[in-house]
């Protein structure tokens, strides 16, 4: 199999930045996120929030809009809801009078579900008004007009496109659930004959990382909001944002409440004029946390394509036998290693799945010779179904999270696992699924290690398939 660019495509990193500016004062812990009292659903407006002096906000965690680093909240959304706390708290001086935001973290394709079934008071992440939505929500749209929606290509890509007419037939790889599929089906009823080829992300995937990946050279056109693109550009120095191929213009950006909570709207329009862009809180928010330096590692792509041609098929080989997915393996041994073989960590860890010699000559495991490229990766797939059968093979947890659940336990042992989920129980989240519930609990108890660990492989996961479909595609066009 041929990989494009593949060390690019697999040094996309999940960055947790902790960054402060003098607007407000960061949160030290995670308390602000959801307790168990506040898991009841309910649809209240604003008087009746000040009186449970709690609001829930609805937030999707990404490197810029939430995030968790050492035990600390941040991230552009919480600096946002941080001032509308102190907004609600103006004049009130006893702590325990105060309302208090807490965070529910989502999916971005579960912000307004989320919303409409009480599951949270504010939908906090910069939504695009389209015409659908209004028909479901409202929306307190101070932070900017006119978004424009445009057309962000790779720029190593020969692809010509001179108007949007020219997407006809292409393939479009978007963020699931955005407000961009919904243009660009709208678009797709002027060119019927050759509609484009609308692609969403996998889940827990961002529009960052859809950058990322675009910069790797993985896909070659996205479409994105065009402040955050133009942003992102200036540090992803492979792709190219097409200011001339808009998609939509029309809408604004803002964050949705229900349509029974006017009072709630209200007073978020009021507070929404006083940050949006372009006011000097506004830039100094949005200009803080888009766009940041990332450390992107370069290493030659011919090396990575020579590594992965020859560990897949031992990959796929002990994937069969332990009914584990190869691509997930390797993304895994790539999070681990880079596909090192000769990698030896301070503990003694060895080769590509930097496996221990006490881990590979336990009787669960039972596998000699781990030095050897073969053995080494024998002896990590069958930890890791290890792993999975003994503690998380329960009819509870989807086999995609018992896949979650055993990467983190490979990083950080079972017993933490345990513990991550019973904190996560007891603080209303689901213990049975990894992203924006245990997770959440894992950074709690063990700071943000095991988070970047499980979302990293996810990431370089995700990756694999896209290049395995595109192969598999080309294949069958010739």
């Amino acid at each position: 199999m041929k990989f494009i660019e593949l060390a690019k495509t697999l040094l996309l990193s999940l960055s947790f930045f902790s960054l402060s500016i003098g607007a407000v004062e960061q949160k030290s812990n995670l308390d602000s996120l959801m307790p168990s009292y506040v898991d009841v659903r309910h649809t209240d407006d604003l008087n009746k929030l000040k009186e449970m002096k709690i609001v829930r906000a609805l937030v999707v965690p990404s490197r810029t809009d939430f995030y968790i680093r050492n035990g600390k909240i941040s991230g552009l959304v919480v600096r946002l809801l941080d001032n509308y706390e102190k907004s609600l708290n103006k004049g009130v001086k006893r702590e325990d009078e105060k309302i208090r935001i807490v965070y529910v973290p989502v999916d971005f394709d579960q912000l307004i579900p989320g919303l409409l079934d009480g599951r949270g008071d504010i939908a906090a992440s910069l939504l695009t008004v389209t015409d659908e939505r209004k028909k479901l929500v409202d929306f307190a749209s101070g932070h900017t007009n006119r978004v424009k929606e445009l057309v962000v290509i790779s720029s190593n890509s020969d692809i010509n496109l001179s108007s949007v007419d020219d997407l006809a037939g292409k393939e479009v790889y978007v963020l699931k659930g955005s407000s961009y599929v919904e243009h660009l089906e709208q678009l797709n009823q002027t060119i019927p004959n050759n509609p484009i080829k609308i692609i969403e992300a996998q889940e827990h995937l961002a529009s960052e990382d859809i950058l990322e990946i675009l910069n790797a050279g993985i896909i070659e056109i996205t479409v994105v909001d065009g402040f955050k693109a133009n942003l992102w550009a200036k540090v992803l120095p492979n792709i190219k944002v097409r200011d001339d191929l808009i998609i939509n213009e029309a809408g604004s950006i803002g964050w949705a409440v229900r349509k029974n909570n006017p009072e709630l709207k209200k007073d978020l329009d009021i507070f929404m004029n006083k940050v949006k862009k372009g006011t000097l809180l506004g830039n100094i928010l949005f200009n803080q946390y888009y766009g940041r330096d990332q450390k992107l590692e370069n290493l030659k792509s011919s090396e990575e394509r020579e590594k992965f041609s020859q560990h897949i098929d031992l990959f796929k080989k002990y994937g069969d036998q332990y009914d584990l997915n190869h691509y997930k393996l390797i993304a895994q041994a790539y999070q681990e290693s880079r596909l090192n073989q000769q990698l030896v960590s301070p503990r003694g860890a060895i080769g590509v799945m930097q496996v221990l010699p006490s881990t590979a000559a336990d009787k669960n495991v039972a596998v000699a010779g781990i030095d050897s490229l073969e053995n080494n990766i024998h002896a990590g797939a069958k930890y890791m179904n290890f792993i999975r059968m003994r503690y998380f093979d329960s009819p509870d947890i989807s086999p995609e999270d018992q896949i979650f659940f055993s990467w983190a336990a490979y990083n950080a042992g079972p017993a933490n696992v345990k513990k991550m989920r019973k904190l996560a129980d007891e603080m209303g989240l689901n213990k049975n699924v990894w992203f924006k519930n245990v997770e959440i609990a894992a950074g709690r108890i063990i700071g943000t290690e095991t988070v970047r660990y499980v979302a990293n492989i996810h990431k370089y996961y995700s990756t694999y398939l896209l290049l395995e479909q595109k192969e598999s595609r080309e294949y069958n066009t010739n």
